[in-house]
């Protein structure tokens, strides 16, 4: 799976839960390496001390506004 690769940092991302593999949100790019990412979670600024491939992070999806199932 080819994905938008290099975002830059202070970009809103989606990190892809290793567990289950679903999206998880609340995270944004600290650091662009040469085989993934370095990603800060936004509530507290702390940076994960786990790198992320390019496939596990994706650009922040706006959701849809009044569709509480969506």
């Amino acid at each position: 799976m080819v994905t938008e690769r290099f975002l830059e940092p202070g970009t809103p991302v989606e990190v892809r839960r290793r567990f289950d593999h679903s999206w998880a949100r609340g995270f944004e790019v600290a650091e662009v390496l040469d085989s993934g990412y370095r990603i800060k979670r936004m509530s507290d600024g702390s940076v994960l001390p786990a790198e992320f491939t390019f496939d596990d992070v994706r650009a922040a999806r706006r959701r849809r506004e009044g569709l509480w199932w969506y």
